[in-house]
């Protein structure tokens, strides 16, 4: 027997698929203002959904952002992308993406759903945050143990090296009822501007006090005067946020961290901004935290691109 959808959850989404890099629409409304910017969320299942959710809907709140919800079914090669969809069974996916999509209407956020048929969940997510021309991409990562060949995951690692848009990963195994403290460890560069944009906008939302660290190996003056230069120019970043507090410490990185993080409900780290192979996608620091937390964690890499060749380069090595 099929899902009954209400009507209004069915019009919001919509079916594309892939041939040959472009998208043909196959039915179904997909209402997108395309003078809003909007926020991209790939979602798998209903834990999937519901821990995403939450953060994207207090993102949309902040940033006047559109939530577009979309559902990746990937195609065998021996079916043709143009006959998936009247061969394939997607009455979950269809049930899914009505259910969330509701939700978020329901907090007062715009959002429409979308179902995308392709070989490769990665390169669907890439496709349709460059179609839409998605201001940033909210993935969920189980935080699985470390491999060899992958950094965070073999699909997140290829959305964080070819997504033409900001990407922010949220680790989903981590049960967050109440955000009362953000911890926003502060290297410089870009992907730190994002994490604290990021913060600001999750503390807004739940009135929780923002830290902002950063960890020096020696407390010479030279080292704190540029430490608490970083934080000064960081704070400007998270916006208007009645409780912000700039802390130095002296120490290893990854273990000062690590300790801090013990006192704050959610971590927002940017990911590292220079070097190659592990540390072009997310950094050996921000890798360790995301996994050792206990803490829920949120990384942000700011879009800056990264060419083929650098990528191909750290994929082979991590091989």
């Amino acid at each position: 027997m099929g899902v009954r959808l209400p009507q209004v959850a069915i019009s919001a989404v919509s079916h594309v698929l892939e041939r040959h890099g472009a998208f043909l629409p196959v039915d179904g409304e997909c209402r997108l203002d395309r003078m809003a910017d909007r926020l991209l969320v790939p979602i798998a299942n209903p834990e999937t959904a519901d821990r995403l959710l939450d953060t994207a809907v207090d993102l949309a709140h902040d940033r006047n952002l559109e939530l577009v919800v979309l559902s990746v079914v990937t195609v065998p090669m021996q079916l043709s992308l143009e006959h998936a969809r009247d061969t394939l069974d997607i009455e979950d996916e269809e049930a899914l993406l009505a259910d969330v999509v509701e939700r978020a209407r329901g907090y007062g956020v715009d959002a429409t759903g979308r179902i995308r048929f392709g070989r490769d969940i990665a390169d669907g997510i890439c496709h349709v945050a460059a179609e839409l021309d998605a201001a940033a991409v909210l993935v969920g990562w189980r935080g699985r143990p470390q491999r060899r060949d992958v950094v965070l995951g073999s699909h997140i690692d290829t959305v964080l090296a070819t997504a033409p848009c900001d990407v922010l990963v949220k680790r989903i195994d981590r049960t967050v009822t109440d955000v009362d403290s953000i911890l926003v460890p502060v290297a410089g560069g870009p992907n730190t501007e994002f994490a604290a944009e990021t913060a600001g906008a999750l503390a807004r939302a739940h009135d929780a006090r923002v830290e902002l660290l950063t960890v020096v190996p020696t407390r010479d003056d030279e080292q704190l005067a540029g430490a608490r230069g970083m934080l000064t120019e960081t704070s400007s970043s998270l916006g208007v946020v009645d409780s912000v507090t700039e802390t130095v410490l002296e120490g290893d990185v990854t273990e000062t961290i690590l300790e801090q993080a013990d006192a704050h409900d959610v971590v927002v780290i940017g990911a590292a901004e220079s070097g190659l192979l592990r540390s072009v996608l997310v950094g050996d620091v921000s890798e360790t935290v995301g996994r050792e937390a206990e803490s829920a964690v949120i990384m942000a890499k700011r879009h800056q691109g990264v060419s083929k060749t650098v990528w191909r380069r750290v994929r082979d090595r991590l091989r």
